[in-house]
C-alpha cells in the first residue's frame, strides 16, 4: 500500500523529495527549514512561501511539477529502488553528517552514498588538478598521496580524468582510502573511462552524489559538485590547474568558506601552473612535499 506523504517522517520526507530529483538545492534547504519550524506544514504552505507572490505563475508551476513526481514516482517503489542497489542517504539531520557541509552556506539535505561511510569519519583532504596533467603533476601527485594515504587521510575528489581520477587510484594502490564525489546520480559513470574505478570504490571506498539515481551529466551540476569536495574536507590541494579552471573554482568556494588551501608550484612559463601560482601568489599555502601537507593539517586540527 502507498503510502500518503503527510504520513512521513520528516528525514523521510527529505529523502523522497531528493529521490524525484525536481527539487533545487536551495529549495531543498527551505523545505528542510520549514519542516523543522513546524512539521505539520503542507507542501503548499511550502512552496507558497518559497515563493512570495504566493500564487503566482512560479507558485502553480512549482506545485504541478511536484504533484507529477509525486505520481509518477510513488515513495515506496523509489525506497526499495534505492535499497536494492545498497544506496544510503545522508541527511542533514543525521547525528554523522559531516561537520565541513553543515557549517557551508548553501549544505546538502541530502546526499546518496554508495560505500563506506566510516570513511568520513577520517580527517579529509580534498585534492583537485588538471583533466590533461602534466608528467610535472603526475610525478607530484605520485609522490604526494602515498604518504597522506598511510597517514589515515582520506582523499577527496571529483572522480574526473585526469588528477581526479590518479588521487583516487593511488590512494586505493597505497593501501588508502578516498572518497570520490560525483555530478551525476550514482548509476551514471562520467567519464566512461572511470567505469570499473567508480564501481570499484563504490564496493570498497566511498561515492557520493547530491542526484538521484539516473541523473545525467550536466553542466551545472560541476559546479555544485565543487562546493561539496571543498567543504568536506579540512583543506583543498590544487596541484595542476589553468587559470580559470574547475580546480580554481573548487579551490575559491574553498577560502570563501575559510578553509585553507594548499597549491603545488609550477614553472612560470607552463599553463597547467598558472593556477597553483596564483593562488600562491593570493596567499595559499605553498607546498612542495607530503611533509609540508601533513604539517598544516596538524595545524588545523590543533
Amino acid at each position: 500500500m502507498r503510502r500518503n506523504l503527510e504520513d512521513l517522517a520528516i528525514r523521510d520526507k527529505l529523502i523522497y523529495h531528493a529521490m524525484l530529483g525536481v527539487c533545487t538545492p536551495q529549495f531543498m534547504k527551505h523545505l528542510y527549514e520549514s519542516l523543522t519550524r513546524d512539521p505539520t506544514s503542507t507542501m503548499e504552505e511550502i512552496i507558497r512561501s518559497y515563493n512570495p507572490r504566493g500564487t503566482g505563475a512560479a507558485f502553480n508551476n512549482a506545485r504541478a511539477v511536484l504533484e507529477k513526481a509525486y505520481l509518477k514516482f510513488p515513495y515506496d517503489e523509489m525506497q526499495q529502488q534505492y535499497q536494492t542497489e545498497n544506496i544510503q542517504m545522508l541527511t542533514i539531520a543525521d547525528r554523522d553528517y559531516p561537520a565541513g557541509w553543515l557549517n557551508s552556506y548553501l549544505p546538502p539535505i541530502v546526499a546518496f552514498c554508495a560505500g563506506d561511510l566510516r570513511l568520513l569519519e577520517r580527517p579529509c583532504l580534498s585534492v583537485v588538478g588538471s583533466r590533461s596533467p602534466t608528467a610535472y603533476g603526475k610525478t607530484v601527485l605520485n609522490e604526494m598521496i602515498p604518504p597522506l594515504a598511510a597517514e589515515g587521510i582520506t582523499l577527496v575528489s571529483g572522480l574526473a580524468k585526469g588528477i581526479d581520477q590518479m588521487v583516487h587510484a593511488c590512494a586505493i594502490g597505497s593501501g588508502g582510502a578516498t572518497v570520490g564525489i560525483i555530478g551525476t546520480g550514482l548509476d551514471v559513470v562520467y567519464p566512461r573511462e572511470n567505469a570499473l574505478l567508480q564501481r570499484k570504490m563504490m564496493a570498497e571506498q566511498l561515492v557520493i552524489s547530491e542526484y538521484p539515481l539516473g541523473t545525467k551529466p550536466e553542466r551545472h551540476h560541476f559546479p555544485m559538485r565543487n562546493r561539496l569536495i571543498a567543504n568536506l574536507a579540512l583543506a583543498t590541494l590544487v596541484i595542476e590547474a589553468r587559470e580559470k579552471s574547475g580546480s580554481l573554482i573548487t579551490a575559491n568556494l574553498a577560502l570563501q568558506e575559510n578553509r585553507d588551501v594548499f597549491a603545488v608550484p609550477g614553472n612560470i612559463d607552463s599553463p597547467l601552473s598558472v593556477g597553483t601560482n596564483q593562488l600562491i601568489k593570493a596567499g595559499a599555502a605553498c607546498v612542495l612535499n607530503a611533509a609540508d601537507v601533513l604539517a598544516e593539517m596538524r595545524m588545523l586540527r590543533e
